[in-house]
């Protein structure tokens, strides 16, 4: 009797793909895994910047020490170190989240101009501080719907703004000085309005920075911002708004934008053209020295904010001791390529 043949062994089922859902959890759930390993880091990196400030503190009081410790020059260090401390907060969220931000110095400086006009400081202080902030946010929005729902890389719709919006200032102004006439302004760059030895500008600094840390670190927003930058597909397949998410954050950079113009006009009583000149320069710079990842995906307010510190601090300690300003870029550079190479670093260590 003829014996059946047998039968053939069968190959093993092929895997089963993954759900894209099961992939953004997966990859939420590796996210989570890891914040302790990144704050200690982060710990790390701003206890780093505090040493590199104490650091520039005493370099400060040894070439200059009868005038770098003085209150005033303290209280002017801080001052200026507000201006570009707000502009620097915005640029954080929109790095964050993977874009960059070129429009902001230019934005300042049409912010600034738009609302020292004569016609609108006949409205006196709530014209002033009304018509910058909505100048800031305009330009955001147009940015954001550029970028978001127009598709443009972030460098070439903000790039653009630099160009249009410095334009327009310098339309607006004829390349002269708008000198601000309105006395409840200038009355908060004197010091009979300081508030126990502290500016008002400075403690429009510390709200605004304050603000946005509990922004980052403790909402929604600010863990779909994180998300955005670290995988904007995953994020979107987690069920995140990713277009309006980057919408929001450029109006939130404009926000910061106009803030930062106003409190330039407080500062130099004044509207100009060429206020806010390489402020974008020197976020991004600030943010990055400070921790957060140009690439998106991770970013730190207190680190952004010593960043600002430390290079006000350093631009004070040239300008008192008469050296000049090329050596002050050239050091400004080389602050910012260790501190990339240090962010390499720390991600390479990270991955293996």
């Amino acid at each position: 009797m003829t014996q059946p043949a047998s039968e053939a062994p069968q190959a093993p089922p092929p895997p089963a793909a993954t759900p894209p859902a099961a992939k953004a959890a997966k990859a939420a759930k590796a996210a989570k895994a890891a914040r302790p390993a990144l704050g200690l880091r982060a710990d790390v990196r701003n206890l780093s910047l505090l040493g590199v400030l104490a650091v520039l503190v005493a370099v400060g009081g040894i070439t200059s020490p009868d005038t770098f410790l003085d209150t005033s020059n303290l209280q002017l260090v801080l001052t200026q170190a507000s201006v570009i401390g707000v502009v620097t907060v915005g640029m954080t969220f929109v790095i964050t989240s993977g874009g960059i931000d070129l429009s902001v110095g230019a934005i300042v400086a049409l912010a600034s101009v738009w609302a020292t006009t004569l016609a609108t400081q006949e409205y006196g202080f709530a014209g002033i501080l009304f018509t910058a902030v909505v100048v800031g946010v305009g330009c955001g929005l147009v940015n954001g719907l550029l970028i978001a729902y127009g598709g443009m890389v972030p460098f070439i719709a903000t790039l653009a703004m630099l160009a249009s919006a410095r334009g327009l200032a310098l339309q607006i102004t004829d390349g002269k000085t708008q000198i601000v006439t309105v006395q409840s302004v200038l009355d908060l760059g004197v010091p009979d309005s300081y508030l126990l030895g502290i500016p008002p500008l400075v403690l429009v600094f510390a709200a605004v920075t304050v603000l946005g840390w509990l922004l980052l670190n403790r909402t929604t927003f600010g863990r779909r911002t994180v998300a955005v930058g670290g995988n904007a597909e995953a994020a979107r397949l987690a069920g995140i708004d990713v277009r309006r998410q980057r919408l929001y954050l450029y109006l939130l950079s404009g926000l910061c934008c106009g803030i930062a113009a106003f409190l330039l006009i407080v500062l130099s009583g004044s509207g100009q053209n060429t206020n806010g000149n390489l402020y974008e320069l020197d976020a991004i710079a600030a943010a990055i020295i400070g921790g957060t990842l140009l690439s998106g995906g991770r970013g730190t307010i207190v680190g952004s904010v010593l960043g600002v510190l430390v290079f006000t601090t350093i631009t004070n300690i040239f300008a008192l001791n008469n050296l000049e300003s090329a050596v002050q870029q050239i050091a400004k550079g080389a602050i910012i390529v260790a501190a990339v190479l240090v962010q390499r670093s720390t991600l390479r260590n990270g991955e293996t």
